[in-house]
């Protein structure tokens, strides 16, 4: 009954989008193609980093700590201080690496100083600022590891920055409540909390226990998978180093490192359930990943006055097996702290106990 009336309406609507001339792209001096003129300046910045900073592309230690860069510059932000009359931070504006003889003297940005001496001769050669840098370097490092996600980068961010209170960024040490407190202060919910730590999945530790530098926190470090929330569940029986740090606890086999706050958080009754659907739900893991490290990206400025230049951030590619148990390890094992659901099924995989060996 309606054919008449919706086949008119469907030729206009044919007829206009062919009057609708196609949406130009630039070109840059390199051939490539992007949405806005202003990001071409990224695609030679991501051919020298990808070649000399990244090693040719690898999800290695840079790429690691460069994500783990992105949090720590962005975190430290507090509109709590702000409201009280004091600098609350500037959130992801790079002064983690313009200040930094200030912010590498706090606590938890221990062991960020390679990455950010690594760094800042690239920001300078291409005279971008360090925000964007930071943020750009994190997208890209990310996209390296196999079956990584796709994080949207916006550019524009200046040079003028501050230095960031001390204090604003979570330790391992620090009680859940206490994590809890401070990222929503910053404005994340305690499932964003979660979706923040899909990045421990590429992630290893230095400094914590500093005997024993590069320690993972799964046995698929160069994975984008589940892992990592699987094996912070499965139940601690010894010590990768020599004695227990402050901030670890025990860990499930050789040669993974397990922080005390990871440990907590994936047990804690406000955050268990969420942990659980990562392991759940890869693509969903990884959606709510890139989600949160945008909000990250964008703490302390508006969105509007920034420009989108994700289309220089490569494609990510590869595939990840499904969550499993190491081998050696059964369900048994597992700790299961989400109340609402069971712990979902896995099978181990076979061979000898798992064991990382030291890098």
């Amino acid at each position: 009954m309606f054919s008449k009336a919706i086949l008119p309406l469907a030729l206009l609507a044919a007829s206009a989008s062919a009057l609708s001339p196609p949406v130009k792209r630039a070109t840059c001096s390199g051939g490539q193609t992007t949405a806005n003129e202003a990001c071409c300046v990224w695609f030679d910045v991501l051919d020298d980093i990808q070649e000399n900073l990244f090693d040719g592309g690898d999800c290695g230690d840079e790429a690691h700590e460069s994500l783990r860069l992105i949090f720590h510059d962005a975190i430290a932000f507090s509109p709590a201080l702000t409201a009280a009359g004091k600098f609350g931070g500037g959130g992801a504006d790079g002064s983690i690496m313009a200040h930094s003889d200030v912010e590498m003297q706090y606590a938890a940005n221990n062991g960020l100083d390679d990455i950010i001496e690594a760094q800042r001769p690239f920001a300078l050669k291409h005279n971008v600022s360090f925000g964007d840098f930071i943020q750009f370097a994190g997208a890209v490092g990310s996209a390296n590891c196999n079956g990584g996600p796709q994080i949207q980068f916006f550019a524009g961010r200046s040079n003028d920055s501050q230095p960031a209170p001390d204090g604003l960024v979570p330790l391992p040490t620090d009680s859940v409540t206490d994590i809890l407190n401070r990222v929503g202060d910053a404005g994340f919910s305690a499932v964003e909390l979660v979706w923040m730590l899909v990045s421990h999945t590429v992630a290893a530790q230095d400094t914590v226990d500093s005997s024993i530098p590069g320690t993972p926190f799964d046995s698929t470090p160069k994975d984008f998978d589940a892992q990592f929330f699987v094996e912070t569940m499965l139940n601690g029986t010894l010590t990768p180093g020599s004695s227990l740090q402050p901030g670890e606890v025990l860990s499930p086999y050789p040669g993974e490192f397990r922080l005390q706050s990871d440990a907590l958080i994936g047990r804690d009754s406000r955050t268990a359930c969420e942990w659980q659907k990562m392991i759940a739900d890869r693509a969903n893991m990884l959606q709510k990943f890139e989600q949160t490290v945008l909000k990250l990206s964008l703490l302390g400025f508006d969105q509007s006055t920034l420009t989108d230049c994700s289309d220089v951030i490569p494609t990510a590619t590869g595939t990840v097996a499904d969550p499993f148990l190491p081998a050696g390890k059964s369900m048994s094992d597992i700790e299961a702290a989400c109340s609402a659901t069971p712990f979902p099924s896995l099978s181990a995989v076979p061979g000898p106990e798992t064991s990382i060996p030291p890098v």
